[in-house]
């Protein structure tokens, strides 16, 4: 059996032993070798899912869904159930995910461990403010409910833990309603980082979702340049367009990246240049939320070698400038992200001690693994966003420095008290010794 990787393929590490946890399980074997860590769909970047001693504990086995009350929209399934079946069993029923990150293939399970969060953050929260309850199975064969009334610290922990504090076993979620499958999308295109923070902040106050993508090459009076997408649920229809779900798939392994400069700077060009629908217009709620999942193995793209995914939070203050000072570098160096996503978060407080989401602007970027060349480039992103006092995401992390993490999330050492002495990952024993 090849053992289980992360989305972007770093680290490459093997487990002691990887075991399948099923419906019928009757709970972990002792003789396992320790720690443990879940895994789910592998939808996370990095080592946040790898651990290279102990036993990786895969999850997709627990897949039951165990109560859904279609009259109010509260859920109970089991951890390894994916958003997409999730969406599958609700949206025909007239709900929908109240919060939901950009591929509907991760588990439920790995969404609360990395409190996931949406296009919607400035208007609902992350993925942990609509969780009602969860159950946390213990190496010392305890049992942990916890819900977000509960005082004790075990809600908080978990939302957002890194599935350091036990096995989740089981998620309730409250769902939102909806009217149908369909968005009302409007579609907006900007000349620079400046035109972006203006649309932007009209964009938020009118729509639920909003997301840009932008060119991250673009020098000068050019710099961020993008398009805007703000959508929201459409209203009730007597008719509605008819949608098919296409598939494409990257079938083989390059031996070398397919993102290069060239590629990076015609790819830019044309998506910039591509029609935009400032009126709106009705989309299907698949291509807006999920456009990658159109594509199946779509990291192959990367090559062998594998690639980074660097995705930052600024605090509202320092945004603008250092967003700029990000774009300048990248630029500069040419070392750009076809897949880069800019978003500014809300000012609910995030419930989890860990949770990445938080009031300010969050970029996201894909860099194709050119060794020491994108390691130097990260290291300079590294100094804007410290100085800055942002911080990344663990979720989509293989080499964050400790002192970064330690100081962008100061309740580390509260949460090791969280801690199940039974499971660890790669990426917790990389931030904290």
């Amino acid at each position: 059996m090849t053992a289980p990787r992360s989305w972007n393929r770093l680290p490459r590490v093997v487990p002691d032993a990887v075991h399948a946890l099923t419906q019928r399980s009757a709970g972990v074997p002792d003789s396992l070798p320790r720690p443990l860590l879940a895994y789910g769909s592998g939808r996370s970047y990095g080592d946040v899912c790898l651990t290279e001693q102990g036993t990786l504990l895969l999850t997709r086995g627990l897949d039951r869904f165990i109560e859904f009350d279609p009259q109010c929209g509260v859920l109970r399934c089991e951890a390894g159930v994916t958003l997409a079946e999730i969406l599958a069993l609700v949206v025909p029923q007239g709900w929908f995910l109240p919060s939901t990150p950009g591929t509907r293939l991760a588990t439920v399970g790995g969404a609360v461990a990395n409190d996931v969060h949406g296009k919607n953050h400035h208007a609902v929260g992350s993925f942990g403010h609509h969780v009602r309850a969860l159950e946390v199975w213990r190496s010392d064969g305890s049992v942990i409910v916890c819900r977000p009334e509960d005082d004790n610290g075990w809600f908080s922990a978990t939302i957002g833990g890194l599935g350091l504090t036990g096995l989740i076993r089981w998620v309730e979620l409250q769902l939102m309603p909806i009217q149908n499958p369909w968005m009302w999308v409007e579609s907006q295109r900007f000349a620079n980082l400046d035109e972006f923070w203006t649309l932007n902040r009209r964009a938020e106050a009118r729509w639920p979702y909003t997301v840009a993508w932008i060119d991250c090459l673009a020098k000068g009076k050019a710099q961020g340049r993008g398009i805007l997408l703000a959508g929201q649920h459409a209203a009730a229809q007597a008719e509605l367009p008819a949608f098919k779900e296409g598939g494409k798939r990257i079938p083989v392994d390059p031996p070398f990246s397919l993102v290069n400069g060239l590629s990076l700077r015609a790819f830019n060009t044309l998506y910039y240049r591509q029609p935009v629908k400032p009126q709106g217009a009705l989309t299907h709620y698949v291509p807006y939320f999920y456009p990658l999942d159109a594509i199946q193995d779509w990291n192959r793209i990367y090559g062998r070698r594998g690639f980074y995914q660097y995705q930052c939070v600024i605090p509202p203050r320092e945004a603008e400038a250092a967003t700029a000072a990000l774009l300048d570098t990248i630029a500069r160096r040419g070392e750009g992200s076809f897949l880069a996503v800019l978003k500014t978060f809300g000012n609910k407080p995030s419930l989890g001690m860990l949770s990445f989401p938080r009031p300010g602007t969050t970029l996201a970027l894909d860099f194709p693994n050119r060794g020491n060349k994108t390691l130097r480039l990260l290291e300079e992103l590294d100094a804007i966003v410290r100085e800055a006092g942002g911080t990344l995401y663990p979720g989509k992390d293989a080499r964050m420095p400790a002192s970064l993490f330690q100081s962008g999330y100061p309740q580390w050492e509260a949460f090791s008290d969280y801690i199940d002495p039974g499971f660890s990952s790669r990426f917790w024993q990389r931030v904290t010794s």
